[in-house]
């Protein structure tokens, strides 16, 4: 078994460079790049033939040889390929926070793109024809949504409360009720928010009951406001009271502190219009009484990742003023992005068409039944080797909002006949728009309430391969 005379069959690197195939690579993508693709599989290839114990390992040596560049092409391609890729949330979890929660509207995508892709007037006042002020583009509309006197937004809703404790906060106590210190994604705690904030917590009442006269009984000198936080990511229930942000409101006035509302999940209509349980909106809050409210942009909102912070306009210009709202701040995406979405909520009637979130949760059952039989009906027509069926099933909305709510659906769940079902959930998170699915009953299962009619036709195309 000689293998120096494999090792020479291996071509020389000008050899290489001189392909036309490889020439190609180096005008796209540059001769760095190339080269060290050249040198990782030539080293590869050296390895292999080292490593052969055989005459039929050798042989495989020489295929990987004679495909050498294509397999430098793929591994340049693979490099340059973005890491971040769309996928099919096909899961029936409608806010995902692993898969970005809240999509946006392709109309509002190709506004996005219109805007972003060149310059725009983020902090130009093309009125006055001098510096504006990038809040200037939503300030308004969210004041108009919500009743609110100002408005500003940063980077996510974490961010918002710290800014909030902060500029309003810093150096002295906050009191807030023991069954509201919510923990949201990545362990991140209301009482570690407000530490880093400068705040020191309060904590009154008890898990589940808290009385107007522990606020009462907690105030001191040091107090500088009165916090509340909607637990949006769970409910107690039972054997529970709090305490609104109306009754906190005379407390407050009279010693002259602000009441602060952290809604989380931030919704601006009211969702028991169709069928789902009360979620505190955000216009009830400014309504009771709340001096400064903040909430998700990327929850119910609909819209991107961002922390919204409204209320009363001598709170909102101190925050401006913050020099953590330099480090906060949004980015021209961020902004023109949410400006759009917050544009279709001028119109109630269409908002719950026009915002994908809202278009999913509002969908009724009977339509996201037929989306499930028709794809059935596309993956048994090509004659996929697999077991198809529509089950009824419940999607959850997540992303720590409505969390008792469940919405009545229907899923497709395929049972492969020549793979396991761990197998074919790894080839669909290998496709070219990978399809994330949940496995249950020894099968996949597609929630339809999540996928479009878009999505659908690239199921069907994609598991027609992967199930032949």
């Amino acid at each position: 078994m000689d293998k120096s005379a494999w090792y020479r069959k291996i071509p020389k690197v000008d050899i290489l460079l001189e392909m036309p195939e490889i020439r190609l690579l180096r005008e796209k993508y540059g001769h760095e790049i190339v080269m060290d693709k050249i040198r990782v599989q030539m080293e590869e290839l050296r390895r292999k033939i080292g490593a052969a114990g055989s005459e039929e390992e050798l042989e495989a040596a020489g295929e990987s040889i004679r495909a050498l560049p294509q397999a430098i092409e793929e591994s340049v391609q693979e490099q340059h390929k973005p890491r971040v890729r769309k996928v099919i949330n096909a899961t029936g979890t409608i806010l995902h926070t692993n898969l970005g929660r809240a999509p946006i509207s392709r109309e509002q995508a190709e506004k996005l793109t219109d805007i972003v892709t060149g310059y725009s007037n983020l902090e130009y006042d093309l009125a006055a024809g001098h510096r504006g002020e990038r809040y200037s583009h939503f300030a308004q509309l969210l004041c108009r949504l919500t009743g609110a006197e100002d408005a500003m937004v940063v980077n996510n809703n974490a961010a918002a409360v710290m800014l909030v404790l902060s500029t309003l906060a810093k150096g002295g106590e906050v009191i807030v009720s023991r069954g509201e210190l919510v923990e949201i994604g990545g362990k991140f705690r209301v009482p570690d928010v407000m530490a880093a904030s400068g705040a020191d917590l309060v904590e009154v009442g008890t898990t589940n009951k808290t009385h107007f006269s522990d606020y009462e009984e907690a105030l001191t000198e040091r107090t500088k406001a009165l916090l509340k936080v909607h637990t949006s990511n769970y409910r107690i229930v039972g054997f529970t009271e709090s305490v609104g942000i109306d009754e906190l409101k005379p407390l407050a006035e009279a010693h002259g502190i602000p009441v602060i509302e952290d809604l989380g999940s931030g919704v601006l209509i009211d969702l028991e219009k169709y069928g789902l349980h009360h979620e505190p909106t955000v216009q009830e809050s400014i309504r009771a009484g709340a001096d400064v409210v903040c909430f998700s942009g990327d929850k119910l909102l609909g819209g991107p990742q961002a922390g919204i912070i409204i209320g009363k306009k001598k709170y909102i210009q101190a925050m401006k003023k913050n020099q953590l709202t330099r480090a906060l701040r949004v980015d021209k995406f961020t902004v023109t992005a949410l400006e759009l979405v917050l544009l279709e909520y001028l119109n109630p009637e269409k908002v719950v068409q026009n915002v994908p979130v809202l278009r999913m949760i509002t969908e009724p059952k009977e339509a996201v039944c037929r989306r499930a039989q028709a794809l059935a009906e596309k993956l048994t027509a090509r004659g996929c080797a697999a077991e198809i069926a529509v089950v009824p099933c419940e999607s959850q909305i997540g992303g720590g909002s409505l969390p008792l709510e469940r919405l009545p659906g229907a899923a497709v769940t395929i049972r492969p006949q020549h793979m396991s079902t761990a197998a074919l959930e790894q080839r669909m998170l290998s496709l070219p728009v990978p399809v994330v699915g949940r496995a249950a009953d020894d099968a996949v299962w597609l929630d339809a309430r999540t996928l479009s009619e878009a999505d659908c036709d690239i199921l069907a195309e994609e598991l027609t391969e992967v199930l032949a």
